[in-house]
């Protein structure tokens, strides 16, 4: 693979239309932080709360079947964590936000339900086991009580980072990583009640009911919530006017989350989950590649535009916009001198961020778009220079 001219030659369209030639510096310009990464106040609120589920654990729980029940949560979560990661691989989110959206889940919207449970218990009585008030909790109240939780830490991330908030794809990652921090935290309360109350046989039915059949349930649901906003953000909303696409998807993660947690109790759990959970499944990862295409396509588009200014040719265009492009363009550059398949691989980074900092700036949406291009263009630059160098 050849690359042709450098970035740095002077663009042949007009600066209104596309940045200018970075002048030099010296340094390597940094993105501006406000509007990408997560609020120091929502980790203090985190902190706080955490402390507080510490407590309840130890109270209710004692010390080792909350332990054992961590250790074994993290199987799911793991094998969650890597398949967002996929996902996210195209354009992954800053790393700070991503451990905000994980810990609102695991910590803050967990709160939110537990102390929905008290006030339930303080209004209603303590549960007494009878099969209404059982399946009106885990139909009616589980399913609204915790979708709002979670739905609210992904409106919180749409409106605090929207610089970092691109589009659908960007919304089902958070709220797929929202969902994931949910249920690690709800699968230590679950492993380790089973572990007192049955033992080691009980808690292992629990871990393959819970870990090995259903470790991505939470994450579906919040996705959908995501991917509403997401398409707000992509049509340029803001916060107060993303408010109905939020609502909406938070009434369509509740829909499944009922209908899921409906088929454990109104019906036969294991017939429902090949007929129709199962196919759910499927059309989520579906729903998934259609969207990484679809954001593929937003990145070809928009970087065809510097290919069109004289920036970049359509053999770059065609190898920064693709997976297959991506992959043999690392490959190639591992045969350079000294392997610069890292360097590679942060030139597709800065490309891919000047496209959607592009998209930003035709939108109209971000003020600052304009000043993001020049610095993501100085970047990818420098970047493609040090390919370059002998």
């Amino acid at each position: 693979m050849s690359f042709p001219s450098p970035l740095a030659q002077p663009p042949q369209a007009s600066p209104a239309a596309i940045p200018p030639s970075p002048a030099p510096t010296g340094a390597i310009p940094v993105p501006a932080r406000a509007g990408r990464g997560a609020p120091i106040w929502g980790f203090a609120i985190m902190a706080v709360l955490l402390v507080g589920l510490v407590a309840y654990m130890l109270t209710f729980l004692g010390v080792v079947a909350p332990i054992a029940g961590m250790l074994l949560a993290l199987i799911p979560l793991a094998g969650v964590l890597f398949a967002i990661r996929l996902v996210d691989r195209w354009e992954p989110e800053p790393r700070g936000l991503v451990i905000f959206a994980i810990g609102w889940g695991a910590v803050v919207a967990v709160a939110i339900a537990l102390l929905v449970d008290v006030g339930v218990a303080l209004v209603l009585g303590p549960d007494d086991g009878s099969p209404l008030r059982g399946s009106m909790s885990a139909i009616v109240q589980a399913p609204v009580v915790e979708e709002i939780a979670k739905g609210l830490g992904v409106l919180l991330i749409f409106a605090v980072a929207r610089r970092a908030f691109d589009g659908p794809v960007d919304g089902v990652v958070y709220g797929a990583l929202v969902g994931a921090g949910f249920a690690f935290t709800e699968n230590i309360l679950y492993f380790a009640t089973s572990l007192i109350e049955g033992g080691i046989g009980e808690a292992t039915v629990t871990f393959f009911l819970r870990g090995i059949l259903s470790p991505f349930a939470h994450v579906m649901f919040t996705a959908v919530t995501g991917y509403f906003l997401g398409r707000a953000a992509r049509e340029g909303r803001s916060a107060s006017a993303a408010l109905g696409p939020w609502l909406f998807g938070m009434l369509a993660a509740t829909a499944l989350h009922a209908l899921w947690n409906g088929s454990a109790i109104l019906a036969d759990f294991f017939a429902l989950y090949v007929t129709l959970q199962i196919p759910l499944f499927i059309g989520f990862v579906l729903g998934i590649v259609l969207l990484r295409r679809e954001e593929a396509r937003l990145t070809r588009a928009r970087l065809g535009e510097y290919a069109a200014a004289g920036w970049l040719s359509v053999a770059e265009v065609d190898m920064l916009a693709t997976a297959r492009g991506r992959r043999q363009a690392i490959a190639w550059a591992r045969t350079l001198p000294g392997d610069r398949s890292a360097i590679m691989k942060g030139f597709i980074a800065e490309a891919t961020a000047l496209a959607a900092a592009r998209q930003r700036a035709v939108s109209g949406r971000d003020p600052h778009a304009v000043e993001d291009e020049r610095v993501f263009l100085e970047r990818a630059a420098a970047a493609r220079a040090a390919l370059l160098a002998a």
